[in-house]
């Protein structure tokens, strides 16, 4: 069920951002009077098919996973004399530049729109106080204290804990100092601490900057719960079951997750004894139960590490004094929709920067199999988190389709300014070489990325 579920989001998700990065196509070049012949929603088998009154094929085929916008064109067929004005090659370059850039521009805009119907409601976060600090982390060395708050990264304030780690991701892969300014918890007064940092989080699958550093928020802990368990996994062996509230390890209270997680990650292929209240219909305390169980050993950076094949959720709640919450109006959430896709724009760009660099490591490539997963997983989280995913999802696409790569958007852009110019077109040589090695590229990436999936333990 929860495979149907997710092939059936990610379609949904791709759907709607093929659909509007095409039409961003469809729309600009029959308003600069070309000939649209076919508009096509994804690939394979065509299910639905109609025709307007300019006689443009609309199609919907079997695999909603791209698609494309057949224009007039007499590079590619013969075209009549009657025709000929309406042919893609014969508008001017301006003309062609806005009909490349519109499908990138549609999903910039697909995300403004977005993220406008997220802020419609405001935004909420929680104060970004911090509530713990691990032994020997960056945090602990650093001069970071419990109850100090976090009010900017490298002076860009923050004000919750999302922006925190926003401004954190970006020193992915730095050498250097992390500049943090903090208020004092007993003299109120700021201060800047400087955490040092060496090709930071370069390596790691699942950079998690916060917990890299070492702080945690101001939680107020009550249980941890089994959400899922694999059929694979040892606990599921062992007879953990759903729903099972966690309350000890090896004879230890358990008091938050990270302290589970450690402890068992620790403990691979050797017993542990995980103590847990299994909750009875209809009363009001569980069944007590101890389960002896053996965690499977995974390798993780040339390290072995034990895992459960379970999924945690955390009970607990923070504090309403650290709730953080902004209320925009219709305008308001509109400029902040659009801050929010030209920040995201420059997150992704930076990141690409540093991927080619060296900077961060290729194996955070993620492929189609990556998206698909998160695809589910924020749909089943709620509309919301569905809502920015697919925004943020638009965002990369319109990024991507930028990059002056031959095959993508971006590498017709760069063969219309070469034109521009040197006032005649490029070679048709030229520019079939490059498809070549851009198609290449892409196919490469793509294998990579899928292979990257593939090997990544979810």
């Amino acid at each position: 069920m929860a495979l149907l579920e997710t092939l059936f989001f990610t379609f949904i998700a791709f759907g709607v951002l093929v659909t509007i990065h095409e039409f961003g196509h469809f729309w600009v070049a029959r308003r600069c009077g070309v000939k649209v012949e076919k508009f096509s929603i994804g690939f394979g088998k065509t299910i639905l098919s109609w025709r307007d009154k300019q006689n443009t094929e609309f199609v919907l085929a079997l695999l909603p996973l791209g698609g494309y916008v057949k224009m007039l064109d007499e590079r590619v067929e013969e075209v009549s004399e009657q025709d000929r004005p309406h042919a893609f090659n014969a508008k001017s370059v301006w003309q062609r530049m806005a009909i490349i850039s519109a499908g990138p521009v549609a999903n910039f805009l697909l995300a403004i729109l977005a993220f406008w119907v997220l802020f419609l409601s405001g935004e909420k976060g929680l104060a970004p106080v911090i509530g713990d600090i691990q032994e020997n982390s960056l945090a602990s060395t650093s001069g970071l204290q419990v109850g100090m708050e976090i009010t900017a990264v490298n002076q860009v304030p923050t004000t919750t804990w999302n922006s925190v780690n926003r401004q954190l991701f970006e020193y992915i892969g730095v050498t250097g100092n992390i500049a943090l300014t903090v208020t004092d918890p007993d003299s109120e007064a700021s201060m800047q601490l400087m955490v040092p940092v060496t090709s930071w989080l370069r390596d790691a699958d699942n950079p998690s900057p916060l917990r890299e550093l070492g702080v945690m928020p101001v939680f107020e802990f009550e249980a941890l719960v089994v959400g899922a368990v694999l059929e694979s996994g040892s606990a599921y062996q062992a007879g953990l079951q759903e729903n099972d509230i966690l309350t000890g390890i090896n004879g230890q209270t358990i008091t938050g997750a990270d302290q589970f997680i450690d402890t068992v990650a620790a403990s691979a292929n050797q017993p542990v004894v995980i103590d847990l209240e299994r909750p009875i219909k209809n009363q009001s305390e569980g069944q007590l139960i101890s389960l002896e169980i053996i965690p499977a050993s995974v390798i993780k950076h040339g390290k072995a590490l034990g895992q459960l094949g379970i999924q945690l959720g955390v009970k607990g709640q923070y504090p309403e004094f650290l709730r953080r919450e902004v209320e925009y109006g219709v305008f308001g959430a509109l400029v902040r929709g659009a801050q929010e896709t030209y920040s995201t724009s420059g997150f992704i760009l930076s990141s690409l920067g540093k991927l080619v660099m060296g900077e961060i490591s290729p194996k955070n490539l993620s492929g189609p199999v990556t998206i698909a997963k998160m695809a589910g997983d924020t749909a089943r989280a709620g509309v919301d988190n569905f809502i920015r995913f697919i925004a943020i999802l638009s965002i990369m696409l319109g990024v991507m389709n930028l990059l002056p790569i031959p095959v993508l958007d971006g590498g017709h852009l760069v063969y219309c300014i070469v034109e521009w110019v040197k006032g005649s077109p490029v070679s048709d040589h030229v520019q079939m070489i490059g498809y070549k090695i851009g198609f290449f590229l892409l196919v490469g990436l793509m294998l990579f990325a899928t292979f990257n999936d593939l090997t990544r333990p979810f």
